[in-house]
């Protein structure tokens, strides 16, 4: 089917949309487990180590798929790559309906993560590619939301399919989104150069803010891209704030459990964090794109915002100081706000700093960075809240601590990394 003749206007946002909507979706795909964990884990008869190593193995598998989905698509371009990768990970969804015991919870876990770990490099490279600097901050905030979205709205819809339908169910029915998904995509999304429904005014505004590229440019090398500070300073961005977000994700439900709080009667206190990480999303993206409207240089808006927010997950410590759910949800809320800022310049760097060809890699090395730090994460945290259950409502207390220092320590990484350097002047890394 051709797409009608008559531009769209803001047609860049539709596309953003489209990236908004698979985020969700994946998010309520790997939220699944999570959510079930707590019924899982005693029909099971898991430990938390346990549980660890289901986590362990999405993370693993994601680890691998985030650096090798990145330069595949930066090969085969994001159209039918975010294609592929969307129709993997629906399939293995509908596929974990099968798994009857651990063994198979792990292969089924392994092969999501593999097939989930696309979305993030493609929507990336897409931002890159469809929205100008000073706008990537708020596409990039609008793309990520989808991750709080999905988890606000993942309990209400695992747990409600799950009661009226049963465990398989609540596997198939995410998996059948993204299907609908796939045929939006596959009609919809076209370079800006040769989608049939741009204006010539938006097009215009896109190709005016990018630099002159190739055809058909060298594609850096790994090596190549790992000599710059520039790089790291993306990869650090994401490995030290993506652990503590995925630790929330997972483990939130079992943390308040831990803290003698029912999860029953807490379903608003689960969904809290997701929101505020959505709204810090588009604070952080609006922030910095008021800042460069205000004359800011790129570099010196991004880090404002990073700033912000590595102070602010500082938040999660004093939980370990309260067994209230009142104020757990409140502190967990600020940290989550101002991990949201934090992680959406932690996502738009790849687009700051290289042109399109290599966006996706690089965003991919961070991906993968942060997956290992999460694995890391999650087999201390595992092995020491088993190891510190006597202690009750503390058994998770140096998890929180470290939780909150973490991004801290990335932020003032990040601001000694990011910055311009030789390889700017020669051409090779973006003027920030």
């Amino acid at each position: 089917m051709t797409l009608p003749s008559k531009s769209l206007p803001n047609l860049r946002w539709w596309i953003c949309t489209l990236l908004f909507a698979s985020t969700i979706i994946n998010y309520i795909d790997r939220q699944t487990l999570s959510l079930l964990a707590p019924d899982l884990k005693r029909v099971y008869h898991w430990t938390n180590s346990d549980y660890a190593v289901l986590v362990i193995a999405f993370r693993v598998a994601y680890a691998i798929g985030q650096t090798s989905f990145g330069r595949l698509l930066d090969r085969v371009g994001t159209k039918r790559g975010l294609l592929g990768t969307v129709a993997f990970y629906s399939v293995i969804s509908i596929l974990t309906s099968l798994a009857n015991g651990f063994r198979s919870f792990i292969s089924f876990r392994f092969l999501l993560g593999l097939a989930e770990s696309g979305n993030w490099p493609g929507a990336t490279k897409a931002v890159a590619e469809w929205f100008p600097k000073r706008e990537r901050g708020l596409a990039t905030a609008f793309f990520d939301s989808g991750s709080s979205i999905g988890g606000a709205i993942a309990p209400f819809i695992v747990l409600y399919v799950y009661a009226h339908l049963g465990l398989h169910a609540t596997f198939v029915i995410p998996g059948l989104l993204g299907f609908i998904w796939l045929g939006a995509w596959r009609r919809f999304y076209y370079l800006p150069q040769d989608h049939p429904l741009i204006s010539a005014g938006e097009k215009q505004m896109i190709s005016a803010d990018r630099p002159m590229e190739l055809e058909n440019p060298d594609r850096p090398k790994w090596s190549d891209l790992l000599k710059f500070p520039q790089t790291w300073g993306a990869i650090v961005a994401r490995s030290f704030t993506d652990p503590v977000w995925f630790f929330i994700a997972d483990w939130f439900p079992i943390y308040l459990v831990s803290k003698g709080i029912p999860l029953a009667g807490s379903l608003i206190s689960v969904w809290i964090p997701f929101v505020a990480t959505d709204l810090g999303n588009f604070a952080g993206g609006a922030a910095s794109g008021y800042l460069i409207a205000r004359g800011w240089p790129l570099g010196r808006a991004r880090k404002a915002v990073a700033v912000f927010g590595g102070i602010g997950v500082l938040a999660i410590i004093p939980t370990v100081l309260t067994t209230s759910l009142l104020a757990i949800t409140s502190l967990f809320g600020i940290a989550t706000f101002c991990y949201g800022c934090f992680t959406t310049i932690a996502n738009v760097l790849p687009s700051d700093l290289f042109q399109r060809h290599s966006v996706a890699s690089v965003s991919g090395l961070g991906g993968t960075a942060a997956s290992i730090g999460t694995i890391a994460a999650f087999i201390l945290i595992g092995r020491l809240t088993d190891s510190r259950a006597a202690t009750g409502t503390h058994s998770f207390d140096p998890i929180m601590i470290v939780a909150g220092l973490i991004p801290f320590i990335g932020m003032i990484l990040v601001l000694l990394l990011v910055r311009n350097t030789a390889a700017t002047d020669e051409g090779l890394v973006e003027r920030i």
